[in-house]
């Protein structure tokens, strides 16, 4: 490997080890409208914490209930992936969304294809 090319290598692997990093840091959380339901979630979207306070005894519907859970940590996990693109911003192409990148590989995967890195196809 020419030492340019292994500067840009390790330059890109250093890279790749700081996103991933950061993106394990993350933590968001979210609150249902009424306050009784917490969700918190990591940097790939997994359930770390939830909370529910006991008040959300007080009515037996376990369909809305499970409906307002369910909300509450897809708000999270929204949370979660825009903190994420955040953080790999610098590997995506300009305009880049949630539904178009699959942040555990497209960062990496965009900037091997960078034709300035020489590894482009």
């Amino acid at each position: 490997m020419e030492p340019d090319m292994y500067a840009d290598y390790e330059q890109l692997a250093e890279d790749v080890r700081s996103m991933q990093r950061r993106m394990a840091e993350i933590r968001a959380t979210a609150e249902s409208d009424d306050g009784l339901i917490s969700a918190t979630v990591g940097g790939a979207g997994e359930l770390l914490e939830l909370t529910l306070d006991p008040r959300i005894y007080r009515t037996a519907d376990s369909a809305a209930l499970a409906k307002d859970i369910t909300d509450t940590i897809h708000e999270a996990v929204e949370s979660s992936t825009e903190q994420g693109l955040a953080i790999a911003a610098g590997f995506l192409p300009p305009g880049m969304d949630a539904d178009a990148v699959d942040l555990r590989f497209d960062p990496v995967l965009r900037r091997l294809d960078r034709p300035e890195r020489g590894y482009g196809r």
